[in-house]
This record gives C-alpha cells, structure tokens and sequence, in this order.
C-alpha cells in the first residue's frame, strides 16, 4: 500500500505519504500557478511514488451538506479514477487547515500559506486520518511478569 493525500486548493495541491507503516509524512506542495503544470506534477508523482491509493480532502460543510468546494473534491476524484485507475478515498477534511495552522504565528501563517506547506500538513493529517482506518495498531507483546 502506497498512498498519496491530497489536499486540493484553488492556488495549491497540499500532499503526503504514507504506506502500510501507517505513517503519514508530508511532501512539497505542488505551487505552480498553471493549473496544468500542477495536473502533470501530481500525474508525474503517481507514477513515481508508485502510488496505490489516493486519498483526498473532503471539505463537508458543518451541518454534513455537500457545497461547492466538497463537488471539486468529487470532480478531481472522479477525474483521478478515470485517469489512473486507481482508487481513490474521499476522507472528511473539516478543520484540518486550521489544524494545520493552529501552531504558527500569524506571520509564519503568511509566508507558510504561499509555499504550499500548510496545505501540505492538511494533507497529512487527512492522510493520517485515513491511515488510523486501515492500517491495524499493533499491540505489543504481553511481557512476561517475573517470577
């Protein structure tokens, strides 16, 4: 299982790894602003990472609705399927920039936003959320008390 998260922006393609580990690490974000250049990097990094599954941000309104940020997600979701084959997972995304950005100062928030590094941790933690459902936690072996 290799899994690459997605988290979609308008400007910026947030993304993480993870695999059957169960650990999801951040990657650069695609920053590019030709939209197309951003297509072909994330088509590219497919191919490279030889990924298995894709795993994007589903941004649900509060109240569970479906808005138009949610359909971009189902858009590019469909748009991946048909296009890689792959199987893609949509993952609840709600809070998660926020997340993202709750340990850094307004300025670092600035300068963080434009590098694509934020969205990058949203991807993460979308990632991870999705990782903590599939990948069994291993318990360790009961230790022997001593006699």
């Amino acid at each position: 299982m290799r899994c690459l998260g997605i988290d979609q922006g308008t400007r910026r393609i947030g993304l993480s790894y993870g695999d059957e580990i169960g650990v999801a690490t951040p990657l650069p974000a695609l920053i590019d602003a030709d939209p197309d250049k951003r297509w072909a990097g994330l088509r590219a990094l497919i191919t490279q990472r030889r990924i298995t599954d894709l795993v994007i941000g589903y941004p649900l309104n509060m109240d569970d609705t479906v808005g138009p940020k949610a359909k971009e997600a189902e858009a590019l979701a469909a748009r991946l399927r048909a296009e890689t084959g792959l199987p893609v997972h949509l993952i609840d995304e709600r809070l998660t920039s926020h997340e993202a950005e709750s340990t850094m100062t307004k300025t670092q928030r600035r300068d963080m936003r434009a590098s694509g590094i934020i969205d990058s941790r949203a991807a993460t933690l979308i990632l991870q959320d999705y990782l903590n459902q599939k990948v069994p936690l291993v318990a360790p072996p009961d230790e022997e008390e001593p006699a």
